[in-house]
């Protein structure tokens, strides 16, 4: 064999090799991943559903434990559940959409839209909202929250419920996470658009997307491959009754493994916002004093073994979500939990950093 055939041949040899090595450590990462999943979301139990992909690609889909206590109904992996605070992405891109479209400014302030809101002399604006600077109190941090959590309130009624209450901050000053900024951005859609937040985000997002197991939640509607709920104190119990309402912008959307995925390549793809505009809601924004926030609008801005991370959670009543998003490396973990006893927010990064090695 002539040098120079030799040393082709050793470098498809070593490339083959090469290759095989980082198969083989996927597959170890992933039978690890496998065996903590299978760890927590076991037997009896109430279960779960994770998706990973990587550059695009799923390369991992698997349902754990059941959907159903009662009825002893295995989990799938196509389930619907509620995804809680995953919600506040989707308000964040619907602003941003109407921003490209001339309806809006992130300077705006809040009282072009709510005239009467009591801002008592303070700039509160849109990017403030976004951004858990505004410094107004969270509704769900207000008395008396319980007392209304079975009325079915308009969005008006639900940002009465706490507007009266003393602000926390000046605007910008600091950040704290806050459900009641995005009840405000919902209502701004709805008001803009002349549509409900349900319909706009129907028809511009999940159509768009064929995002089409996702939807506004609905206690009432039968949802085909809906998870049942729970919650635990000694025992496994059914999940508290309560008015979706109360939920709405903040946290009130259903959705899938399958569907999110479809979400995360619509965002990375820039199919509902330009690429420019994109950057807007990845940017780790800054305090009055220069301190950065760790996050952007309706994402955190993380980082995991020094890669950075978007990121975000969520809560609701008999569920928990999880998605962790790598910008550089193109992999997203998302998991989905049909019981708030067993949050997937620790074992998702865990998951996501399994995923990053090979």
């Amino acid at each position: 064999m002539e040098k120079s055939l030799y040393t082709k041949f050793l470098l498809v040899v070593i490339t083959v090799l090469s290759l095989n090595f980082q198969s083989m450590g996927y597959a170890q990462n992933l039978t690890k991943i496998d065996s903590l999943l299978q760890e927590k979301y076991s037997g009896n139990t109430p279960g779960a559903t994770f998706l990973i992909s990587k550059n695009g690609s799923v390369i991992y889909k698997k349902a754990f434990g059941l959907a159903n206590l009662e009825l002893n109904v295995p989990m799938k992996t196509n389930n619907v559940f509620k995804i809680g605070s995953m919600t506040k992405q989707f308000t964040a891109i619907s602003i941003l959409m109407l921003m490209e479209k001339g309806k809006l400014n992130l300077d705006d302030e809040i009282t072009k839209f709510i005239p009467d809101y009591p801002t008592n002399g303070n700039k509160i604006t849109i990017h403030h909202l976004l951004t858990h600077t505004s410094g107004i109190k969270d509704y769900t941090k207000v008395k008396g929250l319980n007392a209304i959590s079975q009325k079915d309130l308009t969005p008006l009624e639900l940002i009465d419920f706490s507007k009266n209450e003393p602000i926390d901050f000046v605007p910008g000053e600091k950040y704290e996470y806050n459900n009641s900024g995005y009840v405000i951005l919902g209502y701004i859609i709805e008001k803009i658009t002349g549509q409900s937040y349900a319909n706009f985000v129907e028809e511009q997002i999940f159509k768009k997307l064929k995002m089409t197991a996702s939807q506004f939640a609905s206690q009432r509607e039968v949802i085909q491959n809906r998870a049942s709920g729970y919650q635990k104190n000694d025992n496994y119990i059914n999940r508290m009754d309560f008015s979706l309402t109360l939920a709405y912008s903040v946290g009130g959307l259903m959705s899938t493994v399958d569907d999110m995925f479809k979400w995360q390549e619509a965002i990375k793809n820039n199919f509902l916002i330009s690429k420019e505009t994109t950057k807007k809601a990845f940017t780790n924004y800054t305090l009055n004093n220069g301190e950065h926030t760790n996050y952007g609008y309706g994402w955190h801005i993380k980082t995991i073994n020094k890669n950075q991370t978007f990121e975000h959670g969520g809560a609701v009543w008999g569920f928990k979500s999880m998605g962790v998003y790598f910008p550089d490396l193109d992999i997203y973990v998302i998991g989905l939990t049909n019981c708030l006893c067993n949050s997937p927010t620790k074992l998702t990064r865990e998951i996501a950093e399994l995923a990053v090695k090979h």
